[in-house]
This record gives structure tokens, C-alpha cells and sequence, in this order.
């Protein structure tokens, strides 16, 4: 146990002269605004996600067998936008190729205007939201999910993808002292999944008892302030920006 507590602070409060600086921290906070980006889009928009794409999948499955409840147009419509989010996050990360401030403030910066826009578009129209406006806000959304994964993976971060939890999870189980390992980076992998978890316990919350789109704000609120850390770090010499 004190492995994993000891892993888990080192995760909170990084060495800022190690090689992913604070990196991780910020990464913990792209993965809240996942939880509350797909509490709003799977509560709100329908039985559809922006960020988790296998589930997306699965969907377009159930929709296809005749399950009631689910979209085939929504899930696949969110899987495009992803896919395209990913290329144009893709893109932007091959120009900063050694410097990840830079590309952590690009991602962080877009990302912010599209769940912006999305927010806008959701409080500016009616409740529930017309066909026309679920669709617009699941691109919206996929877009932006897409592009903060592909950023992501590009800032290299092990067992911190802000998106994917089921490696995460089996990571925790495969690697623990049960399966004779020695749990190494169960505290980095556990507030990953906390993370998520409590990103989408406050989008519900907030979805059941307030403003329905309360989450999006939240989370741009959350962007703006790693798009200013960002920025702030894009002049930094210390190693996490090769």
C-alpha cells in the first residue's frame, strides 16, 4: 500500500527536472474532462459517447440488432468526428515534435473552443436539444475528444491516455502482488480511473439537479486553465518539453 501511495503522490506532485514534468498532473485533469464531457453527451445527447470509442461501437451493434434506445447515425457520426479530431490532433502534434509545452497548449487551446462552442450551442437552443443541435454537438464534442486523445498519445505519458480505461484497469489487476508483480504504477493507473470516474459523478450530478449543460462549462473552465499552465511552460528549458 505504501508503494501505491507513494506512486500515486509522485503522479499529484511530479519533479518537475523529471522526464515528464508536470505532465501528469495535467493529464489527470484532461481525464475529468472526459468524465464530464461523455456524462453530458451519454445523459444528454443519448445513449451515445464522444470520447469512449469502443462503447461507441458496441452501439452501433445494439442499434443494428434492434435495441431501442440507441442511434446508429449518433454512434457513427461520433465515430467520424473522433477520427477526424484524431488526424487534425495528429497533425498539430508532428509540429512540435520535440516540445511538448507547445503541443499541450495547441490541444488544450482548440479542445477549449469546441467544447465552448458546444456549450454555447446547448444553452442557446431549446431543451432537450432538436435533432439538428444533437447532431451539431456531437461533432462538436467528437472533434474535441479526438484531438485531445491523439495529444495524448503524442505526449507519451505512460497509463495517462485521458481516455482509455480498460488497460488501465487490467494494468492495475495484471500487474499487482495477486498476479505475483509488484504493483508498480498502481497509484498512477488508480487516480486515472478516479479521475474519469469523479469527472463523470460531477457531470451527472450536475446533469440530474442544474443546468444540463453545466459539465461543458465546467470543462471549459478546466481547459482554460491548462491552456494558461501551457502557456506558461512553453518558454521552460526543463527536459519534459523534449
Amino acid at each position: 500500500m505504501s508503494t501505491v501511495l507513494r506512486d500515486a503522490w509522485k503522479t499529484l506532485v511530479p519533479d518537475l527536472d523529471s522526464r515528464h514534468g508536470p505532465l501528469p498532473p495535467l493529464l489527470l485533469a484532461l481525464t475529468v474532462v472526459t468524465g464530464l464531457v461523455d456524462a453530458f453527451s451519454y445523459l444528454v445527447l443519448g445513449h451515445v459517447f464522444v470520447a469512449n470509442m469502443t462503447g461507441n461501437v458496441v452501439f452501433m451493434a445494439f442499434s443494428l440488432a434492434g435495441a431501442e434506445g440507441f442511434s446508429l447515425m449518433a454512434s457513427l457520426m461520433s465515430l467520424v468526428s473522433f477520427v477526424v479530431g484524431a488526424v487534425v490532433g495528429g497533425r498539430s502534434a508532428n509540429r512540435f515534435p520535440d516540445h511538448r509545452a507547445r503541443l499541450l497548449l495547441a490541444a488544450t487551446a482548440l479542445e477549449g473552443v469546441l467544447v465552448l462552442a458546444a456549450y454555447l450551442s446547448s444553452e442557446l437552443t431549446a431543451d432537450p436539444p432538436s435533432t439538428a443541435v444533437r447532431y451539431l454537438l456531437i461533432v462538436l464534442l467528437g472533434l474535441a475528444m479526438g484531438g485531445q486523445n491523439a495529444a495524448a498519445r503524442r505526449l507519451g505519458v505512460p497509463d495517462l491516455t485521458t481516455t482509455v480505461l480498460t488497460l488501465t484497469i487490467t494494468g492495475i489487476a495484471a500487474d499487482g502482488r495477486l498476479a505475483g508483480g509488484t504493483a508498480s504504477k498502481a497509484g498512477t493507473r488508480a487516480l486515472s480511473a478516479i479521475a474519469m470516474f469523479l469527472g463523470a459523478l460531477a457531470g451527472g450530478l450536475l446533469i440530474q439537479n442544474s443546468d444540463p449543460a453545466l459539465p461543458l462549462l465546467i470543462a471549459v473552465l478546466a481547459l482554460a486553465a491548462l491552456v494558461a499552465v501551457a502557456a506558461f511552460q512553453v518558454r521552460s528549458t526543463r527536459p519534459w518539453i523534449a
